[in-house]
């Protein structure tokens, strides 16, 4: 009989505990063999995923009926749960080890993440998890803009400001290259408080930006700015992320 704490492992994989909670299950994994595999296997996809996985980028119609069939869908999770279940039987039955456990483990958790508003906004949400999870939030450690934005210019296609607000509460950490929508964005790192907030940068396009939204806890705000589009993602309060977008805006020049 699976263990009843298992939702809560994939809970914990996708940072959607608080502290409190995160310990409680810390301490579960220690004495259930079944739920350290599972976090183990999904550890494993996790890395999978970012180290052999391609990014292609689908184009705009083929997003927009993604996005129109995820909207039309969302009232009708269930069925997919049934579906999953279904496959998760099967996978049991036709294969064993590690592999098959994690590819039920990633059919789990398509089956409980509900689709987002917008591909654009999922597509943000799972790179600042990325960064939150696996010790890869910068790949230049600098709160001087003068080391940050230089490095951007050898690592991603773009070269967003990198300026330290830390007389705002803004404090600038690093930055990073990493994947936004198929392609290559350059990401600036800020600590305000207790919250990290990610603000990727990438070359701009044709396809309409979504409005600010919010997701299991975490907020987005995107604006387009010359030949940059931006997407700003934390789990810090709406107005406080405001606030840093405006800076930037206003540090990026008309």
């Amino acid at each position: 009989m699976p263990c009843t704490e298992t939702l809560r492992t994939q809970e914990y994989f996708d940072g959607e505990l608080d502290a409190s909670a995160s310990v409680e299950v810390e301490r579960h994994l220690e004495t259930c063999g079944d739920c350290a595999t599972l976090l183990s296997d999904l550890e494993a996809t996790r890395r999978l995923i970012r180290e052999q996985a391609s990014y292609h980028r689908a184009d705009a119609p083929l997003r927009r009926r993604i996005t129109e069939n995820l909207r039309r869908e969302d009232g009708d999770r269930p069925g997919v749960g049934r579906f999953v279940g279904a496959n998760l039987r099967f996978l049991s039955g036709a294969a064993s080890g590690s592999a098959a456990t994690a590819m039920a483990a990633a059919l789990v958790m398509f089956a409980l993440v509900p689709p987002p508003a917008s591909p654009l906004v999922g597509d943000v949400m799972n790179a600042h998890l990325r960064s939150m999870m696996s010790d890869h939030l910068v790949d230049v450690v600098s709160s001087d803009r003068h080391t940050v934005k230089p490095w951007f210019a050898g690592h991603t296609d773009v070269s967003p400001p990198a300026v330290d607000f830390a007389e705002q509460g803004y404090k600038l950490v690093g930055g990073r290259a990493d994947y936004v929508d198929g392609r290559r964005a350059a990401v600036v790192v800020y600590r305000h408080g207790a919250h990290v907030i990610n603000v990727f940068a990438w070359a701009r396009d044709g396809e309409t930006l979504p409005a600010s939204a919010s997701r299991n806890g975490y907020r987005f705000v995107f604006w387009r700015q010359g030949n940059l589009d931006f997407g700003a993602v934390s789990d810090t309060g709406r107005d406080e992320l405001l606030t840093l977008a405006r800076l930037v805006q206003k540090a990026s020049g008309p």
